[in-house]
């Protein structure tokens, strides 16, 4: 049940497209604010995080997004939406399983464990999205975390872990054009394994 994780370490992040000048003004922005921490966002505490999404032609975009899932402009669910396990993505999610995102991360929290890729290489956690317009007619992002079935370093805290995707899995996650279905769940949960167990905790 991974509650917070962030950014942190040497800057730029090389992660595509956290370097570019927007991206780079953006998190750098979110770093100021929030000393790299994202945690969920809250009624009282309106924190947003930074998501990379996709659009049609596969350009990477940088954008603040809203932490605990919102499917209509009422709010956010009432129920507990901040994290998805990956094998109820079909049954829980049909809709938002088709927008996904990646959450750039250095870190994350598990029980008091701060959990990192060696030399505090970036990585990218996936994530689902649901995007709903609001009064005033504006747009917000709201996400889920993607989590799995934790392995190796993680496995001895607790049973599930965030999904961490190989850079060479990022555009097929992000891509509009890919379906969200069964399919997808087994390739990135196989694909998730090596990096999943080259994460230690400090």
């Amino acid at each position: 049940m991974c509650a917070s994780y962030g950014l942190g370490g040497s800057l730029p992040l090389d992660l595509e497209p956290l370097s570019e000048p927007g991206s780079a003004a953006l998190v750098d922005a979110w770093l100021e604010q929030r000393s790299g921490n994202a945690k969920i966002t809250g009624k009282n505490a309106r924190n947003l995080n930074p998501v990379i999404t996709a659009d049609t032609t596969g350009q990477r975009h940088v954008q603040l997004a809203w932490w605990w899932l919102w499917l209509d402009a009422s709010g956010p669910v009432k129920f507990s939406a901040f994290n998805s396990r990956d094998d109820r993505l079909l049954r829980s999610w049909k809709r938002p399983f088709q927008h996904r995102a990646i959450l750039p991360a250095t870190w994350y929290v598990e029980k008091q464990g701060r959990f990192r890729l060696p030399n505090d290489e970036a990585f990218g956690i996936a994530a689902l999205t649901s995007t709903v317009t609001l009064e005033d007619g504006s747009e917000l992002i709201s996400y889920s975390m993607v989590t799995r079935d934790a392995v190796g370093e993680a496995a001895d805290v607790w049973p599930r872990m965030p999904l961490v995707l190989p850079r060479e899995m990022h555009a097929e996650w992000l891509d509009p054009e890919r379906p969200g279905d069964a399919a997808l769940v087994s390739e990135v949960r196989l694909a998730s394994d090596e990096i999943s167990r080259a994460l230690t905790a400090e």
